[in-house]
């Protein structure tokens, strides 16, 4: 009987010991991709607004595993068609590992005057 009360007690140590793990990678993941995104959206906040493109990309040896795509796309709102011809939708994808497990995404709405 006492082999059996320390079975199913070391089952529920060990099941939240994994869960603990799990949940400290999604945490590390969402703590360095909020950063990741911020740098990149100041990289691509450098860049005159008329050249963004979609593209996709990598952080390189110090985040490794680490990869990154941007979609851009005109935006455009019913009843603000003098506006949103100068609205620029951009969308940034972090994401770690091959299968994508961790995904973070930002989007961010760009005023940009010179479109006509």
């Amino acid at each position: 009987m006492a082999v059996a009360i320390m079975a199913i007690a070391l089952v529920a140590v060990l099941g939240s010991q994994s869960q603990s793990v799990s949940l400290a990678s999604e945490g590390k993941f969402n703590t360095t991709a909020a950063l990741l995104a911020q740098m990149k959206m100041a990289e691509m906040n450098l860049e005159n607004s008329e050249n963004l493109t979609s593209d996709s990309g990598t952080f390189g040896e110090n985040f490794p595993d680490y990869n990154w795509e941007t979609a851009v796309n005109d935006v455009t709102f019913p009843g603000t068609e003098q506006i949103s011809r100068h609205l620029m939708q951009v969308d940034l994808k972090i994401f770690w590992g091959k299968d994508e497990l961790y995904q973070y995404h930002l989007r961010e709405y760009r005023f940009v005057p010179g479109i006509q």
